[in-house]
């Protein structure tokens, strides 16, 4: 049983498949669309503004999208013609070593966390407060995001930063008391902020709020509101960071995002559902699938656990049905988001590979 209606349902799937069209006639279009497009309709021998009309159409017609080309193609032919001769900025995803995925963007990251913030308690995260980040900087589009969702709400943000990657690479090493030590390092720093400046709302990765809760009371120091973001929080980590770590007195607001995406808002009363968090994509800009791990096309059943594949629809990036690193269970829509959403998220590890998620 959903607590949506199928009329609902069936108008955010009409909006939905309006606005592929859109997305696929700006991308694909001469005067506007983006060459890495342009180029693939040339080789294809087809034109996705004829033959793309819907949502369904877009998976029937594209394969899934090589992420490798994001390490590999010149930035230039992911530029849509219409944002020419604007400079724009570089992201990074993961933490991974090596050469990383990159997205180039101009306001999307803007607008998803303008979206992002309308969801947002005021008591919790109060308009005019400061804001601690703890959590990956540099070439990421996190940093620039959570302070933009700062700075919209009317406040200011401090910065932790840390490197998610040499973490990764101390564990997978075998160093992992280096490890350690470069986390309480990152605590270290977030404390003395703390202590020293007024923090009404923080954001953090789940694993680093329990090391900070291990050092002081987070309602104590005056934190109203935590905005957590990481891969895997499994209903038995949540209940211990709400009833433990933030001792029932903090909004908790968890997440599940990236560069390619944006980010997931998680659906409200989680805490009646055995702390199982249900996360739902930002519609129609970004959509999330929970596909079978043998064939991608076809979806789960609703409550079964499946591969996340993700499809980013803006005017600045197209990227078909891109499979994530990540395994969910299907949950069906609900009274807020009236379209599919992800629960439970982990990482995907197909035929035992060990995924190592460090400070997440």
């Amino acid at each position: 049983m959903t607590a949506v209606s199928n009329d609902r349902i069936e108008a955010a799937q009409a909006a939905l498949d309006a606005h592929v069209r859109d997305i696929i006639a700006h991308h694909f279009s001469p005067e506007t669309g983006t060459p890495v497009w342009l180029d693939y309709a040339k080789a294809a021998g087809w034109d996705p503004r004829e033959e793309v009309r819907s949502f369904a159409d877009l998976i029937e017609r594209f394969d899934n999208f090589d992420g490798e080309r994001l390490r590999t193609d010149a930035h230039e032919m992911w530029i849509p013609r219409a944002f020419a001769g604007r400079p724009f900025t570089i992201f990074e995803t993961g933490g991974s070593t090596g050469m990383p995925k990159q997205r180039i963007g101009w306001d999307d990251y803007k607008l998803d966390y303008e979206e992002f913030s309308e969801l947002l308690d005021d008591e919790a995260f109060p308009p005019g407060g400061y804001w601690l980040m703890v959590g990956p900087t540099g070439p990421r589009r996190l940093r620039l995001a959570i302070e933009h969702l700062a700075n919209h709400r009317g406040s200011s943000c401090y910065f932790v930063d840390l490197d998610p990657r040499w973490v990764k690479k101390l564990i997978s090493s075998g160093q992992g008391d280096q490890a350690k030590d470069y986390m309480r390092h990152v605590v270290d720093q977030a404390l003395s902020i703390l202590k020293h400046r007024k923090v009404d709302a923080l954001f953090t990765t789940p694993r680093l709020l329990e090391a900070l809760g291990d050092e002081i009371s987070i309602p104590d120091a005056g934190i109203k509101g935590v905005f957590c973001g990481g891969t895997e929080m499994d209903p038995q980590n949540v209940r211990f960071l709400c009833e433990e770590i933030l001792e029932g007195q903090v909004g908790f607001v968890p997440t599940y995002g990236n560069t390619l995406m944006g980010l997931a808002c998680h659906k409200k009363g989680f805490e009646k559902e055995n702390y199982s968090i249900t996360y739902y994509a930002p519609q129609p800009r970004a959509v999330l699938r929970v596909t079978d791990p043998e064939d991608s096309r076809k979806l789960v059943d609703h409550g079964e656990w499946g591969r996340v594949e993700l499809t980013t629809l803006t005017h600045e990036f197209f990227l078909p049905r891109f499979l994530e690193r990540d395994a969910a269970k299907r949950i069906a829509p609900c009274e807020d988001f009236a379209w599919d959403g992800v629960a439970e998220v982990k990482p995907y590890a197909k035929n035992e590979e060990k995924i190592v998620e460090g400070v997440y």
